[in-house]
């Protein structure tokens, strides 16, 4: 079973930059739709971005403009750039996988996710 691993969360202030990881530990198929969600204290966990297996992209409208989802088929790594964060984003980020770019239903175990705080 393709275990998730996030990493790359930490404290920044207000207006600063991220870079969050997500490796598994399998392989995933190189067809797989790629997502990220987060999930705040007290809300439910929300998609975030998610890459298609042919680069397309969609992302909440809370972040567009500011992540960037991207892949990394060599090292079955994903990654989110999060640029000009705000207090808002802080959460717990996860990633996950959709069987298809039209499909928004989760096909892997939940990792622990990586923590990002944004203070102000």
């Amino acid at each position: 079973q393709v275990q998730l691993v996030e990493s790359g969360g930490g404290l920044v202030q207000a207006g600063g930059s991220l870079r969050l990881s997500c490796t598994a530990s399998g392989s995933i198929s190189s067809s797989r739709t790629l997502t990220w969600y987060r999930q705040a204290p007290g809300k439910q966990r929300e998609l975030v971005a998610a890459i298609s297996s042919d680069g397309r992209s969609r992302y909440a409208d809370s972040v567009k403009d500011r992540f960037t989802i991207s892949r990394d088929y060599a090292k079955n790594t994903m990654y989110l750039q999060m640029n000009s964060l705000k207090p808002e984003d802080t959460s717990i980020y996860y990633c996950n996988a959709w069987t298809n770019f039209y499909r928004n239903l989760t096909i892997l175990p939940w990792g622990q996710g990586t923590q990002v705080t944004v203070s102000s």
